[in-house]
């Protein structure tokens, strides 16, 4: 199980120590959700804190922009370091111009999904993306609980996946603890976003050493 651990719910006040703790740790990626509070009913951060985190970071940044218009920092989100640029299919006109374009910028890309969007919907542009993100909570905040239907559309992505021959992962992002991780796990999941399971849990790293054993 690939883990990456949001950003979103480190202590911004301890960023490096936090930063020193995935990097010590288990974890695959760092999960980066930037948040301009037109999409998403939230503001997260931007450009300079992605830039000062991949300083530090010693492992792939994951940046999930759930913002409008995300052609736009194509470009930028190359520029600060990103592996993965993931973007939103309810934000994206042109879906599959945007996936060439991230492309051709050098970077993995990835397409989410809200919860009330059905995985079909990616049936002409799977084949093209490497990785799908589906939110198991309405995009916007940290801690909600989870949606239970993500179960059904991971089984429902995954046959996609196998019948349109594309070689996307399959990665989680909303209320995923140790409980909804092994269920996704046995769902066909390939990826979990953790961000209060990881950074609230006592011993944070012995949280995603067992996320990543599941």
């Amino acid at each position: 199980m690939i883990v990456s651990p949001s950003m979103l719910s480190a202590d911004f006040g301890n960023l490096d120590r936090d930063i020193d703790m995935i990097n010590a740790s288990q974890a695959d990626w760092f999960h980066l959700d930037v948040m301009d509070g037109v999409f998403v009913p939230n503001i997260s951060f931007g450009f300079p804190v992605i830039e000062a985190i991949a300083k530090r970071a010693a492992k792939p940044l994951d940046v999930h922009l759930m913002i409008v218009d995300p052609d736009r920092y194509i470009t930028r989100t190359r520029d600060v370091g990103a592996h993965t640029m993931n973007v939103h299919f309810e934000a994206c006109t042109h879906l599959n111009r945007t996936v060439q374009a991230i492309h051709e910028a050098g970077m993995k890309a990835a397409v989410t999904l809200n919860p009330a969007t059905p995985v079909e919907m990616l049936r002409d542009i799977v084949a093209d993306v490497d990785m799908v993100l589906l939110m198991s909570v309405n995009p916007g905040f940290g801690g909600q609980k989870f949606i239970e239907n993500t179960i059904n559309k991971v089984q429902r992505l995954r046959a996609l996946i196998a019948e349109t021959g594309s070689k996307a992962l399959i990665e989680i992002d909303g209320g995923v603890n140790l409980t909804t991780g092994k269920l996704l796990a046995e769902a066909g999941a390939d990826a979990l976003v953790a961000g209060s399971a990881v950074f609230g849990a006592p011993d944070p790293m012995a949280e995603i050493a067992a996320l990543k054993a599941l």
